[in-house]
């Protein structure tokens, strides 16, 4: 059978769909990237906020439309399927079989039954098939999260920590570089907390020394480290180990007490300062990225001058902000949504064009270093090599270094890069003598 598979959403979903993938070619069925010629088509959708909710929705619809001509089977599974599996059973009837996140242990089965043909039901136990650039990959060391913020479904959906077995992760890890991998990108709802659920002790330095220690990995970074959570002694190992690139993706929320309160967040603004100001200083080239959101219930122009107020103290590398949404069945979706959307738009806005101002001085601070880049692929209309150096995430959100060279290089090579200008949110360079 044919089956073509979309993934929606962030990377721990996509680590899903691969685990998926390999579960399918394990059962010697035919993976397409043409919607038009599939027999089945899987989507694993994201739940998290309304504009993913929405891109999900709309993904399905569209895959619908196929139905009237040559597919034969639309699945649907992931956080929208676990969040509100009944409603769309209900609404969307185009839709043959909806299975939530629970359901994973026995999705073989369930496959087997919607489709018609035999699909092992070895979720997560065989090798996962890497759907991206064959030097990098996703390593998920944990799932779910204890934090209750206020406004996040996550718990809701994807259950409280649980993180995976030390042994599992580290083979896992072997067996990426064996086949290739030299970038490593660790990833879960929060990455300090790892282990946490086993002793109540935090284990992700211990994690960190092992990986460390695989032949063949080159770079190794983490996602979603949590402001109250990264203890000394992690910036201490950090500091040891060869491989572990200084970049830290701590999620602030906002720069305000009174909004962080009301949020239930366990930190505070001066915390979220002495952290940055502490990792700056024991990694001078460290990369700062975070995550705000504007306009949650309560939030005042004052609070919203504070979190601008912050960011230029700080001067994060790289910045996302939200605006808030209510969600139901979390502690937010009963408070009073009292900032009109127009006014979350401009506080947004206002953050955005403050951080545009820091990300580019930040990036001219960086011409003139040479630096280690990755190559990725080469533009055939301007003849430059396009890469990243390990202060840029393979996400797609960080940008990228471009440089030109009289020599040949394969993606997934390393090249030494002098740093000669900026443009936009990337870096042009040339290849060092």
């Amino acid at each position: 059978m044919k089956i073509g598979v979309i993934s929606l959403g962030c990377a721990k979903n996509l680590v899903d769909t691969e685990n998926l993938l390999g579960m399918l070619k394990f059962s010697h069925q035919e993976i397409t990237t043409s919607y038009e010629e599939a027999d089945a088509i899987i989507i694993n959708t994201c739940g998290f906020i309304e504009s993913a909710k929405t891109e999900a929705i709309d993904t399905i619809l569209e895959m619908a439309d196929l139905k009237q001509r040559h597919l034969q089977k639309l699945i649907v599974m992931g956080c929208l399927a676990k969040r509100y599996k009944p409603q769309l059973e209900k609404e969307l009837p185009e839709v043959d079989r909806v299975i939530s996140i629970d359901e994973y242990p026995s999705l073989g089965s369930i496959l087997t039954q919607t489709l018609g043909v035999p699909i092992a039901n070895n979720y997560g136990l065989v090798p996962r098939v890497l759907s991206g650039k064959p030097w990098m990959a996703y390593l998920q060391i944990a799932d779910g999260c204890d934090n209750q913020c206020a406004f996040c479904a996550i718990p809701g959906i994807r259950g409280r920590l649980h993180s995976r077995p030390m042994e599992d992760i580290l083979s896992e890890a072997e067996r990426l570089a064996a086949n290739g991998v030299k970038e490593i990108t660790l990833v879960a709802q929060d990455c300090s907390r790892y282990g946490y659920d086993f002793d109540h002790q935090l284990h992700l330095p211990e994690l960190l020394q092992q990986l460390d220690a695989i032949e063949g990995i080159h770079w190794i970074r983490m996602l979603y480290l949590y402001p109250d959570e990264i203890p000394d002694h992690l910036i201490e190992v950090m500091k040891q180990c060869r491989h572990i690139v200084p970049y830290f993706d701590i999620p602030s929320q906002s720069g305000s007490d009174h909004v962080l309160h009301a949020m239930r967040r366990k930190t505070s603004r001066q915390k979220i300062l002495d952290l940055t100001h502490d990792l700056r200083e024991a990694f001078p080239h460290a990369i700062l990225r975070t995550t705000l959101i504007s306009g949650f219930p309560g939030e005042t122009e004052a609070d919203h001058q504070e979190t601008l107020d912050m960011i230029r103290q700080v001067r994060f590398d790289r910045l996302g902000v939200f605006t808030f949404s209510q969600e139901e069945n979390t502690p937010a979706a009963l408070m009073v949504d009292d900032v009109p959307q127009e006014e979350k738009m401009r506080r947004r806005q206002e953050i955005l064009d403050a951080q545009e101002e820091i990300g580019r001085a930040l990036l001219t601070e960086r011409i003139g270093r040479t630096v280690e880049v990755l190559v990725e692929r080469k533009d055939p209309l301007t003849g430059m090599y396009l890469g990243r150096s390990k202060e840029f995430a393979p996400d797609n959100v960080d940008g990228t270094i471009r440089f030109r060279s009289a020599k040949e290089y394969v993606p997934g090579a390393f090249v030494m890069v002098k740093l000669t200008r900026v443009s936009g949110q990337n870096l042009i360079g040339e290849e060092a003598a």
